[in-house]
């Protein structure tokens, strides 16, 4: 049975962490997370095998330059002695990024490596299509870097951060293609992600860049005036789960004398435009407040609407199916979605 410091080491565990077998020799780097309370871990040669999450236990970063491995388990190298592993396994994955709290209004926004690769990176942010540059550097294994500091009162107009690396190592590899991510931070998901940064070993809102199914697609604002549960979250001042988020009708109208008043002066583009954002909106929201079910009546016209509507939820995970609504009463003119 693990001791209590085990067990908290199981609940920090991150992708890219160096981890070794509670009963066994095997030693390896966390690669995937699986159902079932199964960590994927992938030890030497590139092998890869499941294994219980209360069967592993993270090795710090001392702790892994101190020991080295011999035919007979781990052994306590000496002091003066320089650790090399003949076939040392190579962390992959795990680049996160962390907003971490400094006081009750601001959070500073850390990039992550936790992989053994040596990054050069470089941070830009893009507001109304204007691209800034923040900051760049190289980022080397196990280490963070600070990229910039925001206020949870502009939560709301925090902008779309773009991240862009190159792989290297010593020796020979296989040369990779620079990794580009795209973040706009997403409310019903933001409050979600508190956790232990790796790394840092701090608490905050975490997120692991390259994870390819939480960066799918970006989201859109849902509610107005959040800044107050993040604060109370960040500072542990309230639970997370007490956040409600506002819970839309089961049938939304997006034509546009719904959406917005005047709407004389704008152009087709940019009534799409809008009808897309209430769309948009409506099945965040939807999701986030676990409904069944909603229908959305965005009318025949000329079909675009309704063609845009149908590929972005064929393209949405949450979605179990979706068909035309009442045909009787709206006829081709609205669409009910089903959720998992």
């Amino acid at each position: 049975m693990a001791n209590s410091q085990e067990l908290t080491t199981l609940n920090n565990m991150n992708i890219g962490d160096k981890v070794r077998l509670v009963h066994g020799k095997e030693e390896g780097v966390i690669y995937a997370f699986l159902p079932g309370n199964v960590v994927e871990i992938e030890i030497e040669d590139g092998f890869r095998i499941p294994v219980l999450r209360n069967e592993i236990v993270t090795i710090s970063p001392v702790e892994a330059h101190l020991m080295q491995k011999t035919p007979d388990g781990p052994k306590l190298a000496p002091q003066s002695e320089k650790v090399i592993s003949r076939q040392a396994v190579f962390a992959e994955k795990g680049i996160y990024i962390a907003f971490i709290s400094v006081n009750d209004r601001a959070v500073i926004l850390h990039l992550i490596n936790n992989t053994d690769w040596t990054l050069p990176f470089t941070v830009s942010k893009q507001m109304d299509q204007l691209q800034t540059g923040i900051t760049a550097g190289v980022l080397l294994p196990r280490t963070s870097h600070k990229i910039t500091e925001l206020i949870m009162n502009d939560f709301e107009t925090w902008p779309v951060f773009n991240f862009t690396m190159l792989y290297y190592r010593s020796g020979n590899f296989a040369l990779r293609s620079p990794f580009e991510r795209k973040m706009k931070c997403r409310a019903q998901t933001f409050y979600k992600s508190k956790k232990q940064a790796p790394v840092l070993n701090k608490e905050g809102f975490v997120f692991q860049l390259d994870d390819e199914e939480v960066f799918k697609k970006e989201g859109t604002k849902v509610k107005e005036n959040l800044s107050d549960d993040l604060r109370n979250s960040l500072m542990g001042g309230a639970d997370v789960a007490k956040i409600v988020l506002e819970k839309p009708e089961k049938i939304i109208d997006l034509h546009i004398g719904k959406i917005t008043g005047d709407f004389s002066r704008l152009s087709n583009e940019e009534i799409l435009k809008k009808q897309l954002g209430a769309f948009e909106n409506g099945l965040e929201l939807a999701i986030a407040n676990g409904m069944e079910e909603i229908t959305f009546i965005h009318g025949v016209g000329n079909g675009v609407l309704r063609d845009e509507l149908h590929r972005r939820l064929s393209k949405n995970q949450h979605v179990q199916y979706f068909k035309d609504a009442q045909k009787e009463k709206f006829g081709y003119g609205a669409t009910l979605v089903k959720f998992k």
